[in-house]
């Protein structure tokens, strides 16, 4: 797949996950309170939505149409899924579960992580996003003018390497 593919926006969507997440905040609604904070909705969505069939769309008219569809055709369907759905999560409480993260919080910690290694590397903890570029830019030439200096410092032997101690008297 091209590069520039990979960095596009989503344009197209899955209706039924808007239509299972109405179906399980209206069920969560006629639970007791007590019971429905035990509830994660993120579960009963996930074990509801890999039941249904995916109504796709890519354009507004074919969302309506997928919505329309899903409300005709599958709102039986999806109302039991989801009831299902409940009943699945609530039989097993003390599971764990780690939930995905977002790609943006995900790419926040690798760049915290990234800002981390260079504080450590560059031995400067005052390093931040805003002053990095003209740190690294600062180090770059320090260094560059420290190895001309050692260049300059050493005596240059000649091209056959006369000076070494083998070829002394």
């Amino acid at each position: 797949m091209e590069a520039h593919r990979l960095h596009q926006a989503i344009t197209y969507q899955n209706v039924m996950e808007i239509l299972v997440a109405q179906e399980v905040e209206r069920q969560k609604s006629r639970l007791s309170p007590k019971l429905a904070k035990y509830i994660n909705h993120v579960e009963v969505a996930t074990y509801a939505l890999n039941r249904l069939p995916p109504l796709y769309a890519s354009c507004e008219e074919g969302r309506r149409q997928q919505q329309l569809k899903g409300n005709k055709k599958l709102r039986q369907q999806i109302t039991t899924t989801v009831r299902q759905a409940f009943a699945a999560v609530q039989r097993d409480p003390i599971r764990l579960c780690t939930p995905i993260r977002p790609q943006e919080e995900t790419e926040s910690l690798a760049a915290k992580l990234a800002l981390q290694g260079i504080r450590e590397l560059l031995k400067n903890k005052e390093i931040t996003w805003y002053n990095l570029v003209s740190i690294v830019r600062q180090t770059l030439i320090r260094a560059t003018q420290i190895r001309k200096n050692r260049q300059k410092e050493q005596p240059r032997d000649p091209i056959y390497g006369w000076s070494d101690s083998r070829y002394q008297l």
